[in-house]
């Protein structure tokens, strides 16, 4: 039956309890009958993996199976939108947490990752940003690869929306899997904020991605992945829709350890299930989509990754990769936060606004972006210091261009032992400078006239300077969780894989996820892990003629 016929039956409304049944009933007899090989073994159900993992289920005579080593997304605090605060560091997110930074007067932050279906796709906040024209022009010139360029990924990105706001033929797509809108009946601080933008010099659109992330920026209402109040995660677009078939196997609470190896050919995966130790053999590939902290942490344990670190803890070489876990990148925000004279609700994801603006007027690409939120954004170290009331609203600003470099490293070689995550955030001097010039950009527009309205007084920073506004850099930062880079693409010696996501030196096996990103893309991630995925996809259609 053709995907399109199928698309078309009447009996084939996924939003209907029906369908939902008939998932649920297909699922349990799928899972109850775990194969012990299938075509392809999808390990992660994020925002790559759900596209991967439908992308590769369309043609019914491919076996796949999707592993997640969290559970089920059907709960109010994950498909209200307005619930997302609920479920950051809950049993629904793997709660990682940086080292001690000595940049960040000592602090160790938290990195939250969604650990349930559709990974962080099901607890971030929905924003979806493209990335920069010169992203993903970049990615292309380190990939040797046009098809990684902006323009082509434009025509994935244009194919793939089903975009609800003004027409815009040229960069957006209607009809596609992806429902994206700019934020509804916002907050009224929202649009004050992108005033705000504008009466201190940065000019204005109708939407964030399209010809703003083509130049220097600009201030917009933030496109958002919701739908009448409800998250669109990607999982929900993508693979939930096709788990009514025969040939699309989800499977949760399966936690990835190793790949199976056989020399340097991957022949499946080893996970934890039910807690037993199972091994699943892949007759086509297996895709790593578990993100940029765990996919090298597979990686490594399987013997994959830098001889010298592998040595150290006693797991045999099977491919020395020294930037396995290297090249850690992040996006850091800090919250500058002001009193409402009157508090006002917070609507959709309490963050409707945003501008990508330059710290320097000769650089290629925007390196700061701020969201306004409508509660206070704060760390804790900062929120014990200034106090800010409930009824405040915030300027999150943001470093999107950081040139900090982290890693990732093993402390051992048990599947369950931690991972190490040296974030180091803020250590590269020009990240500090960006941070100060975005800080001071957000006081200027939050103290601007058109947000007078919605200022009884600025809570914090205030007129800070020199040594003291850096401290208050230093104790505010928290991550904006957009985690990658740690098995980048490119072609030198410290990149992982290569123009078609293929592991330098290794046979069957591919990473979709934005660990593969050779830098993280100016803005949220969601939009280019999808890209990512359906990147992945192609290829691993073209390579096995599926």
């Amino acid at each position: 039956m053709s995907s399109t016929k199928f698309e078309s039956d009447p009996e084939r409304n996924t939003q209907t309890a029906g369908f939902a049944e008939r998932v649920r009933a297909n699922q349990k007899k799928l899972t109850a009958e775990l194969k012990p090989h299938y075509d392809f073994i999808v390990c992660g159900s994020g925002s790559s993996g759900s596209v991967v993992g439908r992308r590769l289920a369309e043609n019914a005579e491919v076996s796949v199976l999707l592993l997640e080593a969290g559970g089920s997304d059907d709960m109010p605090s994950i498909k209200e939108a307005g619930q997302w605060p609920l479920n950051i560091g809950g049993e629904r997110d793997w709660a990682f947490m940086g080292q001690p930074n000595p940049h960040l007067n000592g602090r160790s932050i938290p990195l939250n990752m969604g650990k349930i279906l559709g990974g962080g796709s099901s607890i971030n906040l929905m924003a979806w940003a493209r990335g920069h024209k010169n992203d993903w022009d970049f990615f292309a010139a380190e990939a040797r690869d046009a098809a990684w360029s902006y323009q082509s990924v434009l025509d994935i990105y244009r194919r793939i929306e089903d975009w609800h706001g003004v027409p815009d033929p040229r960069c957006r797509g209607t009809g596609g899997p992806v429902f994206v809108q700019p934020a509804p009946d916002p907050n009224p601080v929202a649009p004050a904020m992108v005033e705000g933008a504008r009466s201190v010099g940065i000019p204005t659109f109708q939407s964030q991605n399209g010809l703003m992330m083509e130049g220097d920026g600009g201030a917009s209402i933030i496109d958002l992945r919701v739908r009448d109040g409800m998250r669109q995660s990607v999982f929900r677009s993508y693979t939930f829709p096709y788990m009514d078939r025969p040939n699309l196997t989800v499977l949760c609470h399966a936690l990835v350890t190793r790949l199976v190896m056989s020399g340097k050919r991957a022949r499946g995966v080893e996970i934890v299930h039910d807690g037993k130790v199972q091994h699943i053999a892949a007759k086509a590939e297996v895709v790593l989509s578990l993100g940029a902290i765990h996919t090298p942490k597979v990686l490594m344990l399987s013997g994959i990754g830098d001889q010298t670190e592998l040595r150290r803890l006693g797991i045999p070489c099977v491919q020395h990769l020294p930037g396995v876990g290297e090249n850690f990148q992040d996006h850091v925000g800090f919250g500058c936060v002001w009193e409402y004279p009157q508090a006002l609700p917070p609507r959709n994801n309490m963050c409707e606004a945003t501008y990508f603006w330059k710290s320097d007027p000769d650089l290629d690409t925007p390196d700061l972006q701020t969201c306004q939120g409508e509660v206070p954004f704060c760390s804790a170290e900062t929120a014990a210091q200034f106090g800010p009331p409930p009824g405040s609203w915030s300027l999150l600003a943001g470093v999107v261009r950081p040139k900090s470099r982290g890693r990732i490293r093993l402390t051992g070689t048990n599947p369950q032992s931690p991972i190490e995550i040296e974030a180091n955030t803020l250590a590269h001097p020009d990240d500090m400078k960006a941070a100060i010039a975005c800080v001071e950009l957000c006081r200027e527009v939050g103290n601007s006239a058109p947000l007078r309205p919605f200022v009884k007084r600025e809570v914090m920073p205030g007129n800070l300077k020199g040594a003291a506004l850096e401290n208050f850099i230093r104790d505010a930062a928290s991550s904006y969780w957009h985690q990658t880079c740690t098995a980048k693409m490119g072609q030198d010696a410290m990149s992982v894989v290569d123009g078609s996501l293929k592991v330098h030196g290794i046979d069957n096996i591919r990473i979709a996820d934005g660990s593969i990103m050779p830098r993280v893309t100016t803005g949220n991630t969601m939009a280019p892990c999808i890209i990512i995925g359906e990147r992945a996809a192609e290829m691993l259609k073209i390579a096995h003629r599926t």
